[in-house]
């Protein structure tokens, strides 16, 4: 989908529902250099039951009272709010994207004419979700928290069936406890995805501080999507698990640089940077001390020293045995006009 990495900043829901509090977190986003800040998009009417519970995390983060739906009908983005979203986002150069959660909320979104769809990792087992996604012909980055390697292999198989070809898709790793224990990230997972469904794999980061998603584009991300906040403190589901946006900013430049630092050939050579201390960190055989002409010259007579500007130590077993035509100086540069 891209030949860099593509940066996802996730605002989620965590404008809490105020407009301008969508607006400074798409300003975040800009200024940290974020490819696209993204929103999620849905009635909280056609996701979730009244009665459904709140999941672990939520309970940790936001009023217990609450019901599932009680908190995510605060967070929905009303209709009008997108055309506002949207030109803001284009005056400050970021891209702006929205995961819609059921089939209205997608059909909402394709009036935007959006440049891919987000599927996110609950609605993996969606069957009919998954194909009206799909039948919008457009490429699909997939989250698979919580799914088995069967269960990717069967979304796949129903995106594909309606004819979105396999480099169209980009397949996220993930792991939807917020946060994510260090120890149970399995970032090698990710690979593992590449391999087996050859498509283009990426990341989605749940975990505190921005050292995983930096590791995951080390080892090939394509794709990295991170939740970021305003402020952690701020009652919601996903603040605390969030970066600042300092952390965003520093997150997008530790990624940058590792994306230049793996785009090398892969070959062990000398690099341009690199020629220039050859010199004054390589060193040079000299001489260990005061000799006289005529002397033959033994291994103890040379000593290795910086600079490097004269014969390799390498070559030394070259000058054992030679008998010198002139006088030398103790840490002189050794020459090879010093023999007959």
């Amino acid at each position: 989908m891209n030949k860099k990495v593509l940066i996802i900043a996730e605002a989620g829901v965590n404008h809490n529902g105020v407009l301008a509090n969508a607006k400074n977190l798409i300003r975040a986003a800009a200024d940290a250099g974020a490819d696209y800040v993204k929103f999620q998009t849905f009635k909280a009417e056609k996701l979730v039951t009244k009665g459904a519970e709140l999941a672990d995390y939520q309970l940790k983060s936001v009023n217990q009272e609450n019901s599932q739906f009680n908190m995510l009908q605060k967070l929905e983005i009303p209709a009008e709010w997108y055309d506002e979203l949207i030109n803001y986002s284009r005056s400050l150069g970021v891209g702006f994207l929205s995961t819609g959660f059921d089939i209205d909320s997608v059909d909402l979104l394709e009036r935007f004419d959006p440049p891919f769809y987000k599927i996110p990792s609950g609605e993996i087992t969606n069957k009919p979700y998954l194909e009206h996604i799909a039948s919008k012909g457009k490429p699909i980055i997939l989250s698979t928290g919580m799914a088995e390697l069967e269960e990717i292999r069967e979304a796949l198989a129903v995106i594909k069936n309606k004819g979105v070809q396999t480099e169209n898709i980009t397949v996220l790793h993930c792991n939807t406890q917020y946060p994510t224990p260090m120890d149970d990230v399995n970032l090698k997972a990710m690979e593992h995805i590449r391999e087996e469904f050859n498509v283009d794999v990426g990341y989605s980061d749940h975990t505190l501080g921005i050292e995983i998603p930096v590791a995951a584009v080390a080892l090939g991300a394509r794709v990295i999507e991170k939740h970021f906040t305003l402020d952690k403190a701020w009652e919601g589901p996903d603040h605390k698990a969030s970066l600042d946006p300092i952390e965003l900013k520093k997150m997008v430049s530790a990624i940058r640089n590792i994306e230049l630092a793996i785009s090398g050939t892969g070959k062990k050579v000398r690099t341009e940077s690199e020629s220039a201390n050859l010199e004054a960190a390589r060193k040079s055989i000299h001489w260990s001390k005061d000799i006289t002409s005529g002397t033959i010259v033994q291994d103890g007579d040379f000593i290795m020293l910086r600079p490097g500007n004269g014969v390799s130590p390498m070559n030394m077993s070259d000058y054992i045995g030679r008998k010198l035509t002139k006088n030398v100086k103790e840490k002189s540069l050794m020459n090879s006009s010093d023999f007959i």
